[in-house]
């Protein structure tokens, strides 16, 4: 399994709204050079992201994009699949599990649990936690600092 650069790049840019106030816009143009993703590309992304409802966009004096539910509301699995597609270890192994290679039947369930484990992990992680540690790895100049603080229990 490998991440395309498109999903990256969404991940990325999922990111980056993240850390932006709730409910303000911000352009794509500001998004595409904090994030090094090249604008036309970036604009086809959001246009994915939109369609499957993880952005808002409008256009206009005071257009601009925005995530469309709370980072906690949605998953790096949301926005990787958006872009990549259903998550796959081996192509002769299908989503929905019915095989028809009857020659690697003892691989199947490797492979089965290893997709069903990726995919949870990807879904237990949300862009408030993303946006919690890259807040207190490098806060930006016009983004406040957040610090996060174990709890003693």
């Amino acid at each position: 399994m490998e991440i395309t650069q498109q999903a990256d790049y969404a991940v990325r840019a999922v990111l980056d709204l993240a850390l932006s106030p709730p409910g303000e816009r911000v352009t794509s143009s500001d998004v595409a050079t904090r994030q090094s993703i090249p604008l036309p590309f970036l604009s086809k992304i959001l246009a994915r992201l939109a369609a499957v409802g993880l952005v808002n966009t409008q256009r206009g004096v005071n257009g601009g994009i925005r995530l469309a539910r709370l980072p906690q509301d949605i998953s790096l699995l949301e926005v990787i699949e958006a872009i990549d597609g259903p998550i796959t270890i081996n192509r002769s192994i299908p989503m929905a599990g019915n095989f028809s290679r009857q020659d690697t039947n003892c691989l199947q369930p490797v492979w089965l649990d290893l997709r069903s484990e990726i995919r949870g992990r990807l879904k237990n992680i949300t862009f408030d936690q993303l946006a919690s540690a890259e807040q207190v790895k490098a806060p930006s100049k016009d983004r406040p600092e957040v610090k996060i603080y174990a709890s003693a229990d």
